[in-house]
This record gives C-alpha cells, sequence and structure tokens, in this order.
C-alpha cells in the first residue's frame, strides 16, 4: 500500500501526520529559516556583510579556535574517560554494589546544571579555594582559563561517552575475544586488535557528542574562561546580552555549525567505510574470566575511583557551600542560603517545576508518536519527517536558543517572554532521545503483532494503545526522564527565552555567580540534583508499577 493510501484509509494516522508536520514546522523550520533571514537580509535586501564582518574580526576568529580546540580537547579527553569507565563496568567483574556506586558517580554530572563543575572548581582553587588557599595557604591563584574550563567540562560531559559506549562493549560477542585468546593472543593484543577496532562507531559517536556539547556550552567557559580564553558562545551571549546586536550574535551561532557539520559528516563517513557485525543470532557466551589482569583490573580500578571521589568531592564541596556563611571566608554552619532560596528564589523554584511539569509529558508523547509514525507507517515525506525532528537536537543549544529569539520576538507569532515558547524549546530540542528510543524498540518488534490486531478488527489508534504503546513504554518513560532532567539544567538555548514573567533555577543559578552570591548558588544547585533524583527514581517506580506482573497489567492500566 502506498504512503498516500495508508493516510487516506487511516485519518487518525492522516490527522496525527498532519499535526505533527504543523508543529515541526512552526518550532522547528520557521525559528531556522528566521536565523538565516535575519543573518543575510537586511531590509528586505540580500546582503551578506553582517556574516562577514564576524569572519574577518580578528576577536571571534580567536573566538573560533578557541572552540574549536575546546571542543577537541573536551571530545578526546571525555571519549577517553568514558571509555575507561565503560570498559572497567563490562570487562572487570564489578559487584553489583560496587556498579551502583560508579553509576551514581558517573550519573551525578548529568543531573545537575552543567556548569556545577564549574562553581566546585572555583570553590576548591579560586583565590580562596578550600584546597590553594585553606589548605596549602597559596594566595593570588586563579582558577580561570583554558585548563580549569577543560577539567569542567571533561567532568561534565564524560558521563555521555559512558553511556554510549557501556552498551556497546556489553554487546559484543565475546566468543570473538575467547577465540583471539585460544590462539595465543594477549590480552593486550586481543583488546588492540579485537576489542577497541569493535568499538569504534561508539568513539567516533561519543566524540561528536562531547564535542558538540563543548561547542554548545557558554555557562561553564562564561564563568572560568572569561576574557583569557574566549569561545563562540559566550561572544555570541555576549553581543545580544550586552550590545543587543540580534543579528551579530545570529552571524556568530552560524558560525558554530560549520565544525559540527564537518565533524558530523567526518564520523559517518569514518565508520561506514568499516563492517562491525558481531551479534549473528548465535550464542554468545559470557565475557571471558581472563579478559582483564589482576594488574589491569586493579589499574583500571583505581583509576575510576580516582575520578569518581573527585566527582563525590565537587558535589559534597557544593553541599558544604550551601550550609556555611561563607566558604573560604567564615565556615560557620547556616541554613540562611536555603532560607534566600525558599523565600526570594521560590517562584523562581515554581516557574521551573512547572515548566518542567509541562515539558515532561508532551516531550514524552511526542518522542513516541514520531518514532511509531516513521518506523510502522509508510506517508508522503516520512524520512524527511524523522531528519526535520533531529535538528534541534543536533544543533547548538544557543543556535536554537537564538533562533527561537529572533522568530518568536515580533508578530506575527508573538511568544517570547511567555513559558510556552521555553516549553516549546525543551519539547522540540531534548524530545527526539525519545524518538530514537521508540525506533530503535520498534525495529526489535516484531510487525505479526500489530498485524493481528488490525487484521482482528481494530483502528490503528486502538491498537497503538492496547498492543504498541505497552510494548514501547521503556523508551516513552526514556524521553520523559530526559526531557525533566534537561528541563532542570539546560541552560544553552532557554538563556535567551527567560522573561521578567518566566525564569528558571539555572538562570537564576549564574546571576548569582555573576554576582559573587556562591553559597545561594550552591543551594539551588543541590535542590535541583535532589529534585532531578526524585522524580528520576518515581519515574522507575512507574515504568516498573505499568510492566509489572505483565502485559495484562499494563493494558488495564491504560485503559483496555
Amino acid at each position: 500500500m502506498t504512503g498516500a493510501a495508508t493516510l487516506r484509509r487511516d485519518p487518525a494516522v492522516a490527522l496525527t501526520v498532519a499535526v505533527l508536520w504543523l508543529v515541526l514546522a512552526l518550532f522547528v523550520a520557521f525559528p531556522m529559516a528566521t536565523l538565516l533571514a535575519r543573518i543575510f537580509f537586511d531590509k528586505g535586501a540580500f546582503s551578506a556583510d553582517g556574516f562577514l564582518a564576524v569572519l574577518t574580526d580578528r576577536h571571534q576568529i580567536r573566538a573560533f579556535w578557541n572552540s574549536m580546540l575546546l571542543g577537541v580537547l573536551v571530545g578526546v579527553g571525555g571519549t577517553l574517560l568514558g571509555f575507561m569507565f565503560a570498559f572497567t563496568a563490562a570487562r572487570a567483574r564489578l559487584s553489583r554494589g560496587l556498579l551502583t556506586v560508579v553509576d551514581a558517580a558517573v550519573l551525578l554530572p548529568l543531573v545537575s546544571p552543567p556548569f556545577t563543575t564549574a562553581i566546585a572548581i572555583i570553590f576548591s582553587f579560586g583565590p580562596r579555594g578550600l584546597i590553594t588557599y585553606e589548605l596549602l595557604g597559596l594566595k593570588g591563584v586563579t582558577a580561570y582559563g583554558l585548563t580549569s574550563t577543560l577539567f569542567s567540562e571533561i567532568l561534565t560531559f564524560f558521563p555521555i561517552a559512558y553511556l554510549t559506549l557501556r552498551p556497546l562493549l556489553a554487546g559484543i560477542d565475546s566468543n570473538i575475544e575467547g577465540m583471539a585468546q585460544s590462539l595465543g593472543a594477549s590480552r593486550w593484543r586481543v583488546f588492540r586488535t579485537v576489542t577497541l577496532p569493535l568499538c569504534v562507531p561508539g568513539l567516533a559517536n561519543a566524540f561528536l557528542l562531547l564535542f558538540a556539547a563543548s561547542l554548545a556550552d557558554f555557562a561553564t567557559p562564561l564563568i572560568l574562561a572569561g576574557n583569557q580564553f574566549p569561545v563562540l558562545p559566550t561572544q555570541a551571549f555576549l553581543q545580544i546580552t550586552g550590545l543587543f546586536d540580534l543579528r551579530g550574535g545570529a552571524a556568530l551561532s552560524l558560525v558554530l555549525l560549520v565544525p559540527a557539520m564537518a565533524v558530523f559528516l567526518l564520523q559517518r563517513y569514518w565508520v561506514s567505510r568499516r563492517f562491525y557485525v558481531t551479534v549473528t543470532g548465535k550464542g554468545a557466551g559470557q565475557a571471558p574470566h581472563d579478559s582483564v589482569s589482576p594488574r589491569a583490573r586493579a589499574a583500571l580500578l583505581a583509576a575510576c575511583a580516582f575520578v569518581a571521589v573527585a566527582i563525590i568531592y565537587f558535589y559534597a564541596l557544593l553541599l558544604y557551600a550551601s550550609l556555611v556563611v561563607a566558604l573560604g571566608a567564615n565556615h560557620t554552619f547556616t541554613l540562611a542560603h536555603y532560607r534566600v532560596i525558599f523565600t526570594e528564589g521560590l517562584r523562581v523554584i515554581g516557574d521551573t517545576l512547572i515548566i518542567a511539569a509541562f515539558a515532561m509529558p508532551l516531550g514524552g508523547l511526542y518522542g513516541v508518536l514520531l518514532g511509531y509514525l516513521v518506523t510502522r507507517k509508510s506517508f508522503p515525506g516520512r524520512r524527511t519527517m524523522e531528519m526535520t525532528s533531529m535538528v534541534n537536537y543536533a544543533l547548538p543549544g544557543t543556535i536554537v536558543g537564538i533562533a527561537y529569539l529572533i522568530a518568536f520576538n515580533e508578530p506575527p507569532i508573538e511568544l517570547a517572554g511567555t513559558a510556552l515558547l521555553i516549553i516549546a524549546c525543551y519539547v522540540f530540542r531534548y524530545g527526539p532521545t525519545g524518538i530514537r528510543a521508540t525506533i530503535a524498540l520498534l525495529q526489535q518488534i516484531d510487525r505479526s503483532l500489530e498485524e493481528a490486531s488490525l487484521g482482528l478488527g481494530a483502528g490503528s489508534g486502538t491498537t497503538f494503545r492496547r498492543v504498541t504503546l505497552p510494548l514501547i513504554l521503556p523508551a516513552f518513560f526514556a524521553g520523559l526522564g530526559v526531557v525533566f532532567i534537561r528541563s532542570m539544567t539546560a541552560i544553552s538555548a532557554t538563556i535567551f527565552l527567560v522573561s521578567v514573567s518566566w525564569t528558571l533555577i539555572t538562570v537564576k543559578i549564574l546571576e548569582n555567580i555573576t554576582e559573587l552570591s556562591l553559597g545561594p548558588a550552591a543551594a539551588y544547585s543541590v535542590l535541583v540534583v535532589v529534585i532531578v533524583f526524585v522524580v528520576i527514581a518515581l519515574i522507575g517506580l512507574a515504568l516498573r508499577a505499568f510492566r509489572a506482573p505483565g502485559s495484562t497489567r499494563v493494558t488495564s492500566l491504560l485503559g483496555g
């Protein structure tokens, strides 16, 4: 059956496709088109002067190369660190308890604002830092520049590489490594010639994700790099908020597209030239007991423990800083900072929770619906819809935020300053996580299950609700979790969208840092971590409740 025939036969699918195209056009295509128009058109006539001015500005050129250097270093360092943790978790035979501790330490940076580590670095290594001043007695020490920015971003983003590489390493057929060892290859040779080459797709993908995350991050460089090491995202932010130059800020953000696309295409070309399939449907053995030598295992555990302790130390220091009058000056315990955030900051907390509460279910539903349609239904423009849905996710957050600011700041669609615009930004920027998870799950589910339901007379809506949705609940809840986490912690896009009426905790933290109110900033950060952990735990409980004791209970809970 052709795609057009499918739409004619099934009005529910046709209506859903039409609605999705409408919102994609409004919140993805329209902002990007408006951004390009603002850069290349001046008073109705084509003009590239603004863009060329950016390309020839010596200060901006320096910021561009600084961004490239920082992105590459974060990509390499974060990928190596993530691979070390993933290899240790998959091959070092960790106990369940130890693995839980490692996971908890690694995931801490993911569930906190992206510049939380930057605050802890200032507390530790700043002019009045706990280590530099209190412990070592050093004076006049600076915690600003490339080194501290790089260290902070690697600790913040390497969990992305860990989460990317760990399932890849766990999925490698251990029989391949076992056969190489049985043929006389040493453990190091097996690792170098078998395991590592099979991880190339994951390593390339992790590098791409970390490089893109570094390009999009302006808060950490704004706090730690300053004028010593300017980068493009920070320059674009200052161009708009400091000089009120929307066109110049848009041009700067557009420059970020060039390296992001170059790395993406290079990664795709490199990976596509190799063949990596190891799971063939035949039985696979367990990981060889001697895949890691005792000495290597001890070294891996020591290295991972060192990094995990450093992360735990930073967050413990953040908690301590929120409970003392002024870290480095007055260590008297106090709850004053929490009184501040629960009185003066109560409205900010409420705004953030309201926006997250709306964005979470909308993002989860959007991800499941679009993922289901492009995987299970045939209709004109199906692949184009999938590609369009990934645009906001693939672009640096600075570009998305500036595009939304320009597109919705004036008629015909004036949404600037409203909660709706921030919610839309979260849904269409982070909802694609649920799309990819849904597509991956549906590719593992036999179509005959849905075909049987349709053959028995059920409509597509009933089949989706009664058969498909229970099977893809993990993807739905994954989408919920990611959208909620990013709604609580993201700042690169939404910093441009807050207003007097609606603001966010992350923006308030950044304001406190720039005003040197570090105690309240630490208290806000601790609050965000606690809220995210509680909500993610509740999402996990809800998923287990919907899936237990079986599909019958799932169907009944969904109204079947």
